[in-house]
């Protein structure tokens, strides 16, 4: 009989601690099966892939092309061959960051309606739209493929992100280098917009068009200009007034009023900020910074991030008031 209570006993003891040890090495196994070893953590991409899988709207953009031709491409496709074109890409990551969600703001605000073109939603001319170079001829003259490699990615890391002002996507313009300061919107395009307002741009004293020289013969001056001129050129200049970005408002030339925008484009100078003195004869006319000067300096936007400043930064500062947003479709 003892023995029968002692065999019932050890019976027991091994019904109870036989599950338990199974049980404990199930769970054990589990866990090695959801833990991934450090070798195969995933890579940078991956994780980015990962956390913007929720972001739906992979859309296609149109793009009339220089032959008329229009295509169809992918949004973040198009944004890598306006990034080879518009910013160099040695520039720093943080501004090349700000460039992409310009450009992205750019051309969805564009396919959303405020397109310029019938037939697409923007053409391949930068001073229309966005300017654009296909990664092919990007590498044909002689890019490497890991710096188009290295676009995408910085793409990828601000994926669907646009800027807004009231829950509208913002007219994102940018331009080369601002000479020491950009424009207030409604000085260049008579329209007052509220996040296009003149800031200080320091930094871009290395832009390679941060001042330009151009002369004109007497003769050729007044040509373009499409009035006559007598008497000493020294006198021919009057009044000047200037922008709160430091650019010719007005200025008085032979006794014509004329202003900054229209001078720059009857002597197709590099921007409105300028100076003009006769010298030895000839009209000099020196041009500081580069384009229209409205929104994003991107000379600026390099020194900015070199400084330290982030893209997020470099965007709010550019375009104040704006906010940051994920694009939903």
């Amino acid at each position: 009989m003892k023995q029968f209570w002692k065999d019932m006993g050890i019976a027991v003891i091994l019904g109870l601690i036989v599950p338990a040890v199974l049980l404990s090495a199930a769970v054990s196994l589990l866990a090695q099966e959801r833990e991934p070893a450090e070798d195969t953590q995933p890579d940078k991409e991956t994780e980015l892939a990962a956390a913007t899988e929720e972001y739906v709207p992979r859309m296609q953009v149109s793009v009339l092309a220089e032959d008329g031709q229009v295509v169809q491409m992918a949004l973040d496709e198009y944004l890598t061959c306006v990034l080879l074109c518009e910013m160099p890409v040695y520039f720093e990551e943080e501004a090349l960051k700000a460039q992409s969600v310009v450009a992205r703001t750019y051309i969805i605000r564009a396919a959303r309606g405020a397109a310029k073109h019938e037939q697409a939603a923007v053409c391949t001319r930068s001073s229309c739209c966005q300017g654009f170079l296909a990664v092919e001829e990007y590498l044909a003259a002689g890019g490497q493929q890991e710096d188009v490699q290295h676009i995408r990615d910085l793409i990828l890391e601000t994926d669907g992100q646009v800027l807004t002002y009231e829950g509208n996507l913002i007219e994102a313009t940018y331009f080369s280098c601002s000479g020491g300061s950009t424009e207030d919107a409604v000085e260049v395009w008579g329209t007052d917009v509220p996040y296009l307002r003149s800031v200080a741009s320091p930094g871009e004293e290395n832009a390679a068009h941060y001042t330009d020289t151009v002369t004109f013969s007497p003769a050729d001056f007044a040509s373009k200009l499409g009035i006559t001129l007598s008497g000493e050129a020294s006198d021919w200049f009057g009044n000047v007034t200037y922008t709160a970005g430091g650019g010719v408002a007005a200025m008085e030339i032979g006794g014509q009023a004329f202003t900054g925008t229209e001078l720059r484009k009857l002597l197709n100078l590099r921007s409105t900020a300028f100076d003009m003195t006769a010298v030895d004869g000839t009209i000099m006319v020196v041009t500081r910074g580069f384009g229209h000067r409205v929104g994003m300096s991107q000379y600026g936007a390099d020194a900015m991030a070199k400084t330290g400043s982030n893209y997020k930064e470099i965007l709010s500062y550019y375009y104040q008031g704006t906010q940051l947003e994920q694009y939903t479709d």
